[in-house]
């Protein structure tokens, strides 16, 4: 069986889903319509006794492979908006649906994240069984350079990064590399980008009857210990310490006490983002320390409709800061967002705490059914 949709391309091969995410002129970004035909295909396959496992990937305009998924298509989000069109708040509970449905899935589920790999890119590979990675991964959770906060469940899985990194990821945007990945336990392998086709070929083959046995094969192949793995070039012996402090004032505090460059390249990039939305990426992050995933996804919808929607804030509706932030990156690409307010220093609770009330009663919540 073999489905070509407007985006994506879906067929079975010897007991194993393929997918194969086929928008490269945008990176592979996500419309809503790619999201409910992913979601469509992995409910379908899960209930389908033919298929036993999934494998996805991106492609690039010279074939598949060479970029994996930029994230939400985040052009809609700012025309949406100016338009207050209620399908960018579909877009986001569907992409949270299938992120969780993803992270709960029955079946191994592997992505291959070679190229770009950022954003929902995230949501749609750190959910699953093996996570392989190619000396051409750039990944990141770039979502503060814009006004936004880290979400497809990052509250979750960045917080499975030891030592503070994932805090630190979240909050400051930072590349990582694929080995950088395999480090900090963001992928469980790493493939070379050469190898990839072959590999593809091993696990959607017949060659071995038995869909587990190309599995293992597989995962023998590219498995990566995180203890193997060098050390970030961004990595510092006082990021732990530093993003480990129980308040964003007091990270401010620690990077401005601090001396050598580590420091201070973090901390000017902390002051370019917005004020508003770095305290609410902080509090996100160490909120979700004790959740859960699905309670996670549900926190992450109230602040998701809250950036896109809010009428709290000196700069609420159609002026908020994503909208902003969204203009300045990407539409008019003056990259001099106009954040209010600018200083860092000018950021009140008051500010911060509307983000965090849901603007839906708990049996109301267009994720409440998560478990």
């Amino acid at each position: 069986m073999f489905e070509v949709m407007e985006h994506i391309k879906a067929e079975i091969n010897a007991g194993v889903g393929c997918i194969t995410l086929n928008r490269p002129r945008a990176l592979n970004a996500l419309t809503l319509e790619m999201v409910r035909q992913l979601t469509n295909l992995l409910v379908n396959w899960r209930d389908e006794t033919e298929v036993e496992a999934v494998v996805i990937r991106g492609c690039n305009r010279t074939g598949p492979f060479g970029d994996f998924c930029a994230g939400g298509d985040i052009r809609f989000f700012y025309l949406a908006s100016s338009q207050k069109d209620e399908s960018l708040s579909d877009f986001f509970t569907a992409e949270y649906r299938l992120t969780y449905l993803i992270h709960t899935y029955p079946k191994p589920y592997i992505a291959f994240m070679d190229g770009v790999v950022m954003g929902g890119g995230m949501g749609l590979s750190q959910g699953a069984s093996f996570r392989v990675v190619t000396e051409r991964t750039r990944m990141a959770m770039p979502e503060t350079n814009i006004g936004f906060f880290p979400d497809v469940g990052a509250s979750f899985f960045l917080n499975q990064c030891e030592n503070n990194i994932g805090k630190y990821i979240g909050i400051t945007g930072q590349v990582l590399s694929g080995y950088d990945a395999v480090a900090v336990g963001l992928a469980d392998g790493i493939l070379m980008s050469r190898d990839l086709h072959d590999n593809w070929d091993l696990l959607t083959s017949s060659k071995l009857s038995n869909v587990g046995d190309r599995i293992n094969k597989f995962q023998a192949q590219c498995m990566s210990p995180k203890e193997n793995a060098p050390t970030p070039s961004w990595f510092d012996r006082h990021l732990a310490s530093t993003f480990g402090q129980e308040t964003l004032d007091k990270v401010l505090e620690r990077l401005a006490e601090l001396d050598g460059k580590w420091a201070k390249e973090t901390l000017l990039k902390l002051k370019e983002r917005s004020p508003i939305m770095l305290y609410v990426t902080f509090k996100q992050l160490m909120l979700g320390q004790v959740l859960t995933l699905a309670e996670c996804l549900r926190m992450e919808r109230d602040l998701a409709q809250h950036c896109f929607y809010s009428t709290h804030g000196t700069r609420a509706g159609k002026n908020n800061e994503t909208f902003e932030g969204i203009r300045a990156l990407v539409i008019d690409k003056d990259f001099s967002p106009n954040w209010n307010p600018t200083n860092l220093n000018d950021v009140t609770p008051e500010m911060i705490e509307p983000f965090f009330k849901s603007p839906w009663l708990p049996y109301e919540h267009p994720l409440a059914d998560l478990k």
